[in-house]
């Protein structure tokens, strides 16, 4: 079974502190939610109030349309997989896994049948009488993942399960995760600070910052059609350039910033309406760095602008080339390993072009960086 949540204008408060304010938001049933942000925004303190280990100051918390209003968490239907997995190091895998049903009275013959069900669900099939310490650090999340699964909960939240891990590893259990949930099909709700992860596991993601939601959304619509500027620099890398409204045309504007006159698109306000401005607004204008193309690369582009190498750095599939406008503006723009680079000395002169489709036009507001 599944089960939706659904958060009615949910805030924490810790004395005068607000952890999260005003949160409101339906996880639909068997949906791979994630909540997204930096340290500190409150997105654990929201799985807390979701799993029932802290109450919300004021609103609502329902899952599966029950107001969880006075009920522990032994009681809802949703299991927890914390950050350090908590696994029993003298225990077996097997008795790790079900450890859940031992407390509930399971007899051992049903615990270990169960347990060797979600062992090879998890691909780790005939590991249950290995220790713990005997796995890798994969195998220990996948048995963290049995583990919670065992008593069968409506809603498994996940606090930053993959943080402790190594980069490819971490890079295959995201796979690995997301094909656990496809084939389990209960609602997942991950929490992360790592947009690599939100992006490639989820079919939403909620951004958050100092408590508050900024913006709900697919990942694609988050990362394509940030809402503000601190999505806009929190989810992916971003040229932010600091201009005023010129001109403006239905959707598309003209941005100066510079020394340059820029044509670009109104960013998103949410639920389908647009930014507006009018001449000499403050703006932001975002371009993400994949977007910016050397002017001899085969893109069509109706914005060009002259900027100085400053240095090229290689990353493997990339290149970054991080660049400088009028010695005011520093400007990166990130190109396939094809492209070929020897000519781009420092303080070199080039011309760089993109497309006004992938310029997007902000109000002033803060950045994720400051």
């Amino acid at each position: 079974m599944s089960a939706d949540v659904e958060l009615q204008n949910v805030s924490v408060s810790f004395g005068n502190f607000y952890a999260a304010k005003n949160v409101s938001v339906k996880i639909e049933k068997g949906e791979f939610f994630s909540f997204l942000g930096p340290s500190g925004c409150g997105k654990t303190t929201l799985l807390r109030a979701i799993s029932g280990f802290s109450d919300p100051s004021d609103g609502n918390i329902l899952i599966g349309g029950q107001n969880m209003a006075g009920i522990g968490p032994n009681k809802r239907p949703t299991s927890l997989i914390f950050q350090n997995l908590a696994l029993f190091p003298l225990m077996s895998v097997a008795d790790n896994i079900a450890f859940s049903l031992e407390v509930r009275g399971s007899g051992k013959a049903e615990r270990r049948k169960r347990a060797d069900e979600l062992l090879e669900l998890v691909a780790l099939s005939g590991q249950g009488d290995k220790k713990v310490h005997e796995l890798s650090g994969g195998q220990r999340q996948r048995v963290a993942i049995a583990r919670a699964l065992a008593i069968e909960p409506e809603v498994l939240l996940l606090d930053e399960p993959l943080s402790a891990l190594d980069l490819k590893l971490r890079q295959k259990m995201r796979t690995e995760l997301r094909e656990i949930q496809k084939r389990v099909g209960i609602t997942f709700i991950y929490i992360t600070h790592d947009q690599g992860e939100a992006l490639t596991m989820s079919d939403r993601i909620a951004v958050m910052n100092q408590g508050e939601l900024e913006q709900i959304g697919s990942c694609n619509s988050v990362y394509e059609a940030p809402n503000t500027p601190f999505v806009a620099t929190f989810v992916g890398e971003n040229n932010a350039f600091y201009g005023t409204i010129s001109a403006v045309d239905g959707d598309m504007v003209n941005v100066s910033a510079i020394g340059n006159n820029f044509l670009a698109k109104a960013g998103d306000l949410g639920e389908g309406k647009k930014h507006t401005f009018k001449k000499n607004d403050e703006v932001i204008m975002f371009v993400r760095p994949e977007s910016i193309f050397l002017k001899d690369q085969n893109n069509q582009a109706d914005n060009i602008f002259t900027a100085a190498v400053k240095t090229v750095e290689f990353e493997g599939n990339l290149k970054n080339i991080y660049l400088n406008i009028n010695e005011k503006q520093d400007v990166r723009c990130s190109v396939s390993n094809a492209v070929d680079t020897a000519d781009l000395s420092n303080s070199k002169n080039v011309e760089l072009k993109f497309s006004s489709r992938d310029a997007i036009v902000l109000p002033v507001g803060p950045l994720a960086v400051d």
